[in-house]
């Protein structure tokens, strides 16, 4: 098969792309080239930014791609500047679960949404809810729901990912406890950590971006994927820990004193707990059992840490919070 991709040098993206490449599909990859692109990707590389897809017209039709996978829209204008240049062939898309209610609800301490979640449960009435936010990574207009709105009126299939972790991930998600470990912490605050938010490791969530590629059983339609077991936050924790080799304690703490990447071990009314039954039956997929996992993403986060240091001000927040331990 021949694939387009939009991104698929990042993270999910660059996974699917080297598991497109081992089974013998032909790629072509059109992306930025920034600083977190994998250059060594199979495939041939179309670099700019999406906005100029246009410019890379007439290599897209001479490639006749069979089939696209858009790895990368953040906003409705990001679909907007691509269709026109795109021929009408299954698509796959990848969206987030944070367009469900259940996601405002977390963030703004409400319950919202019964859990599990499925793909009928209500969507955020709220837009943008990382205006202002200053995030590098993320615009003012980032909305994962006008991307849907656009490329299921095409047939696309969509799909919702979860919390994914696993080599590679640029944002990781296993640092908050992975950088105390590094510093020696013997005690680790946490909250009440009761958080269930249903989590996705790389590899099984790229095996559902092929199934949907496969499958034409779901075009048109949004599909959430992820673990079918979850664990609560202070849970997962624990895992981070053991597969560490660390015999650091969590130690309760109030909410309120909780340092600032530790604030998801706070207490919270709304969990978002993902049922993958649409993807089970429509796609046939399933992710491997989650044992196993998160030791497999520890082992790379061990081994390929981040430039940032643990500094002072962090045990000094550390301390603070420890000595209004109950």
């Amino acid at each position: 098969m021949r694939v387009l991709l939009l991104g698929g040098t990042w993270f999910l993206g660059r996974r699917v792309a080297e598991r497109l490449a081992a089974r013998g599909d032909e790629l072509l990859l059109a992306h930025r080239g920034s600083a977190r692109s994998a250059p060594d990707v199979p495939g041939e590389h179309l670099y700019g930014e999406r906005r100029e897809l246009a410019a890379h017209a007439a290599r897209i039709r001479e490639f006749d791609p069979q089939a696209v996978v858009d790895t990368c829209a953040l906003t409705g204008s990001d679909v907007e500047a691509v269709l026109p240049v795109l021929p009408r062939v299954p698509t796959v898309v990848l969206s987030s679960q944070d367009v469900y209610e259940a996601y405002t609800g977390l963030r703004t301490g409400r319950e919202l949404s019964p859990v599990p979640l499925t793909e009928d449960s209500p969507l955020r009435r709220d837009r943008y809810p990382h205006r202002g936010s200053g995030h590098p990574d993320v615009p003012d207009d980032y909305e994962k729901l006008d991307v849907e709105e656009r490329w299921l009126r095409e047939g696309a299939v969509v799909l919702r990912l979860p919390l994914v972790y696993g080599p590679y991930d640029w944002q990781r998600r296993e640092e908050p406890i992975l950088r105390r470990v590094r510093a020696g912490r013997t005690r680790i605050p946490v909250g009440a950590a009761d958080l269930l938010w249903t989590k996705g490791h790389v590899d099984d969530l790229a095996t559902g971006v092929l199934a949907a590629l496969d499958s034409r059983a779901a075009d048109g339609l949004a599909v959430n994927l992820g673990e079918h077991i979850t664990v609560t936050v202070g849970t997962w924790f624990r895992q981070i820990l053991d597969a560490a080799g660390s015999a650091a304690e969590l130690v309760r703490v109030p909410d309120e004193a909780l340092p600032a990447d530790l604030a998801l071990s706070g207490a919270v009314a709304q969990h978002l707990l993902v049922s993958v039954a649409r993807a089970r039956e429509l796609l046939g997929w399933a992710p491997a059992p989650p044992d196993g996992r998160v030791a497999e993403s520890v082992r790379w986060h061990l081994a390929n840490p981040p430039e940032t240091a643990w500094t002072e001000a962090d045990a000094a927040a550390d301390d603070a919070a420890l000595a209004r331990a109950s």
